[in-house]
């Protein structure tokens, strides 16, 4: 049996204003931004072109912090090096967080350093860290042992050539 036309338009709507609430109820204590359409979000407003263009011109009308809705989703936008700066170095803690990426998500169920984020983003990355430091990782002499390394095997290479 075919859909009748009226349920149809119905349907549609009821879908369109339950995106419109929830984009006006979720966006809480979000920066101010471009209006965003339904379900796109402010995608159609970015020059695909030019996006950093269009990331500026958005910053001229709110500020250095705006909120982008990129489909459903908010982002909220940093733009330009005080921004930036005043978030990671001055409130370096608060902005520690990391956002989510679904796919990864699903691949890796929230474990490792690439894909997780809150606390066990936290928790791995100084683990990461803190288990590099203990192998060497930022003191000269790792680097000169990998270079004094490297030039040995280079040198059997040669060997091995000229045989």
């Amino acid at each position: 049996a075919s859909m009748d036309p009226v349920v149809l338009v119905i349907t549609l709507s009821c879908l369109l204003l339950l995106s419109l609430w929830r984009q006006r109820s979720g966006r809480g204590n979000l920066p101010l931004g471009p209006m965003p359409l339904p379900i796109l979000g402010n995608i159609l407003q970015l020059d695909s072109r030019n996006i950093p263009q269009s990331l500026t011109n958005f910053s001229k009308v709110y500020g250095p912090v705006f909120t982008l809705y990129l489909g459903m989703r908010p982002t909220v936008v940093l733009h330009g090096y005080e921004a930036v700066k005043e978030a990671l170095i001055d409130h370096g803690e608060v902005f520690s967080g990391r956002g989510s990426f679904p796919i990864g998500d699903k691949i890796s169920k929230g474990f490792g350093v690439a894909f997780s984020n809150g606390n066990r983003w936290r928790v791995m990355r100084r683990f990461s860290v803190m288990t590099l430091r203990n192998f060497g990782m930022g003191k000269r002499s790792i680097e000169d042992r990998i270079q004094e390394e490297a030039h040995c095997l280079v040198e059997e290479l040669r060997k091995t050539k000229c045989e």
